[in-house]
């Protein structure tokens, strides 16, 4: 897009977080795994953290969480607990009090983030641009709950001159936001180096690929500058205080093609205007459902289906076959009203029992 660099500078906890140990060195994991413990530990992390009230941590347990992961199946990297350990530590109250007052604004981040087909967990990346705060303001002039620059705001849509800073609505910052980390992403592919390049750019974050020969940000990360890794470790540590665990956005591609469900890593390639998304609906479907079969209930030629759900053939016939479908909000009307149909007839095409294009007429369409 030619846009400069969002600025990160306005941020709670202040420089003196940047002193723990961030590279994780000495970390020993136990040689053996209990698996009722696992089950019982995993729950009270989970439980603790979503506690408000509590005053303190089982940061023991994070131990855990880099080799069985949470409920969701997801491992904290070890190059990454000593810093998360330190970080929920020291910093425990203050998130505590943004996860009192700041739901409201959560709510409406993610309804946004959504609507962007991005993961929700971005919204803990306002907490350590701006600590949620509409009214903070950096030293080299960024503002905003997100922090933009005057002019990366402007690139993006929003009004900045001297009677209005639309960079302090929350929804319009926000939908800016969504658009650059939607155009990140697209560049670059992997969760970590968009929140690394969100800080310092990503001529930066290239440049770090380049020197270190990886796309593995825990390869690369002394590559960057100091402020940039340090950024990237607080969105995880931030994320596990709020969550008791991480997703795809504490993963770099790689842990995320190893850990996740087979979709996951494929929904972040749909290729869909902002209308389209708007109007879009989502539903989680597992099993032997086709593609062909879908769009032909749906009313939808291929190329459209697979710009709302690439792959989905794929990730279906894979070990992991479970996918968040999104279709137009009219044609998910007609898949849920026929999905029993759908998935008996995508069994008889997946048996080859029956054509993949049974039921189309002179080349059209049609439901039966």
């Amino acid at each position: 897009m030619g846009i400069t660099i969002i600025g990160s500078g306005w941020m709670y906890p202040t420089q003196a977080d940047i002193s723990v140990n961030s590279k994780g060195d000495g970390v020993r994991l136990r040689p053996a795994i209990d698996t009722e413990r696992v089950a019982t530990t995993t729950a009270s992390l989970s439980a603790t953290v979503a506690n408000s009230n509590s005053q303190g941590v089982f940061f023991k347990e994070l131990f855990m969480a880099t080799s069985v992961g949470g409920s969701n199946g997801v491992r904290l990297n070890p190059k990454a607990l000593s810093f998360v350990q330190d970080y929920m530590k020291e910093n425990w109250d203050e998130l505590q009090s943004i996860r009192t007052w700041g739901q409201p604004y959560f709510n409406l981040i993610e309804n946004i983030l959504s609507q962007y087909g991005l993961p929700k967990e971005l919204k803990y990346l306002a907490v350590i641009e701006s600590n949620l705060k509409a009214a903070a303001v950096s030293k080299v002039g960024a503002k905003g709950p997100w922090q933009l620059m005057p002019q990366t705001a402007r690139d993006l849509g929003l009004k900045v001159n001297r009677n209005i800073d639309e960079r302090k609505n929350y929804a319009k910052s926000t939908r800016a936001a969504a658009l650059y980390l939607r155009d990140l992403y697209n560049e670059l592919g992997d969760w970590l180096l968009v929140i690394a390049a969100y800080n310092t750019g990503t001529v930066n974050v290239n440049r770090a690929i380049h020197r270190s020969g990886s796309r593995n940000f825990w390869d690369l990360q002394y590559y960057l500058p100091a402020e940039s890794r340090i950024h990237v470790k607080k969105f995880i540590g931030t994320q596990y205080t709020f969550e008791g665990q991480g997703s795809v956005t504490t993963l770099t591609k790689q842990e995320a093609t190893e850990q996740l469900p087979g979709s996951a890593m494929y929904v972040f390639h749909r290729k869909l205007s902002g209308d389209e998304l708007n109007d879009a609906r989502t539903v989680s479907v597992a099993g032997k459902y086709h593609s062909s079969v879908i769009a032909r209930y749906c009313l939808l030629d291929m190329a459209t289906f697979s710009r709302y759900n690439p792959d989905f053939d794929k990730v279906m016939a894979s070990t992991n076959n479970s996918y968040e479908l999104k279709l137009p909000a009219a044609k998910m009307e007609l898949f849920v009203a026929n999905k029993y149909e759908i998935l008996n007839e995508s069994l008889q095409v997946m048996e080859g029992d029956e054509p993949a294009d049974s039921g189309a007429v002179n080349g059209q369409v049609a439901i039966k």
